[in-house]
């Protein structure tokens, strides 16, 4: 046996790109707690040079009708505008399918092979701790990768 150079170790067929993280998949909702996601996971992208996926998933019917569906559309067009300037490379998902915003992310995780899912908390009520966010805690106990939970600022 030939000697691994040091930092290869177990990796001598993988290319030096393939050594980097994979995909990192963030869940945006255009609210403070997914700005924090947001931010992290860009943060995260430029660490690791991983790619970044932004799941923003939708219920539809007439939540996101006329104006609401503006506002989700500008929304989303300001993320865009973060993502190129961040120089991360990214795709954007934008889904309007009627399912639960955590079978979408847990769905575009495992498909995407994703290594961390980035997630934004909210501040809740005792009550409301009670019933943990309902995407919130699905996403944390069915992720078949680690998932980094932030919360926004204040």
């Amino acid at each position: 046996m030939g000697t691994v150079p040091l930092g290869h170790e177990g990796s001598s067929d993988r290319s030096e790109e393939n050594q980097l993280m994979g995909t990192i998949v963030v869940g945006y909702v255009a609210k403070p707690e997914g700005e924090a996601a947001l931010g992290r996971a860009i943060d995260e992208a430029k660490l690791r040079g991983g790619k970044l996926v932004v799941v923003n998933s939708q219920r539809g019917g007439d939540e996101l009708e006329g104006n609401a569906s503006r506002e989700a559309d500008q929304a989303m067009e300001k993320v865009r505008g973060q993502l190129s300037d961040s120089g991360v490379e990214h795709e954007v998902r934008q889904l309007v399918r009627g399912f639960e915003p955590a079978e979408d992310l847990l769905g575009i995780a495992d498909a995407s092979d994703a290594e961390l899912i980035v997630i934004g908390l909210r501040r809740r009520s005792p009550v409301g701790k009670l019933i943990l966010g309902s995407n919130a805690q699905r996403i944390l106990l069915d992720a078949q990768c680690p998932v980094l939970a932030v919360k926004a600022d204040g």
